[in-house]
């Protein structure tokens, strides 16, 4: 199956998909006019035009988060055809009790962490305590808020390079936060965890990114004195 392109490619390559992966020429129905809740009702009915409509209505954001989470252009099509695939098969499982976006964006984000818990990065559970803090046995801050120290103007390869460096769930909690504006309540649903462990998930992606970052500026300099000494 051919990979979508940046997140925008020719919806039809995901329109007819039935588990096995197989693609079949979707039936040209008009459905530019169609709402999303319409959509997604004849979607669950079948029809393939309709699930066309959600595929444009939705990929490029999902391509955004594939991206974001794995910064490689290929990785992140891949994933996105998978997650459209994910959807496809298990759309008619949605019965609103979210925001349809909120769903999709969930299912995507499992997508992502699959693949990347495939990998040799280290695992780091999603359900980090909230409970006082052991060391001063008052209450832990507050995480969650705004870091002004990963404000501003960061070099954005090295950044992206520090955030392919995170554990899967920090790396998650980050994009979506950070990168892809979700509140934290919006993310506890997405990621399947507490608004706190969304809180601490993100507070310790910003202090282990600011971690990487000060290690590859301290590389940088000790290079650039090597340089010189030459």
């Amino acid at each position: 199956m051919s990979r979508t392109t940046q997140g925008g490619g020719d919806a039809s390559q995901l329109n007819g998909c039935v588990p096995t992966g197989t693609v079949s020429r979707p039936r040209r129905t008009e459905t530019s006019d169609l709402s999303e809740a319409d959509a997604i009702r004849l979607a669950q009915q079948g029809d393939t035009a309709a699930f066309e409509r959600i595929y444009r209505l939705h990929n490029r954001r999902v391509y955004a988060l594939c991206l974001r989470m794995v910064g490689n252009t290929a990785e992140a099509e891949d994933l996105t055809q998978e997650a459209f695939l994910q959807l496809f098969r298990k759309i008619h499982t949605f019965r609103g009790d979210s925001a349809f976006s909120t769903w999709l964006h969930r299912l995507s984000v499992n997508v992502v962490l699959m693949k990347l818990r495939k990998k040799t990065l280290p695992e780091t559970s999603l359900e980090e305590t909230t409970e006082p803090d052991e060391e001063t046995g008052g209450p832990r801050k507050d995480v969650g808020g705004p870091d002004l120290l990963l404000t501003g103007s960061l070099d954005r390869v090295n950044l992206q390079r520090a955030i392919a460096q995170l554990p899967p769930g920090y790396r998650a909690a980050f994009v979506l936060h950070d990168i892809q504006g979700y509140e934290h309540n919006e993310i506890a649903e997405i990621m399947g965890c507490s608004i706190g462990n969304s809180k601490s998930q993100l507070h310790k992606a910003r202090m282990r990114l600011r971690e990487l970052l000060q290690e590859t500026l301290r590389d940088q300099a000790r290079q650039e004195r090597q340089a010189a000494k030459s």
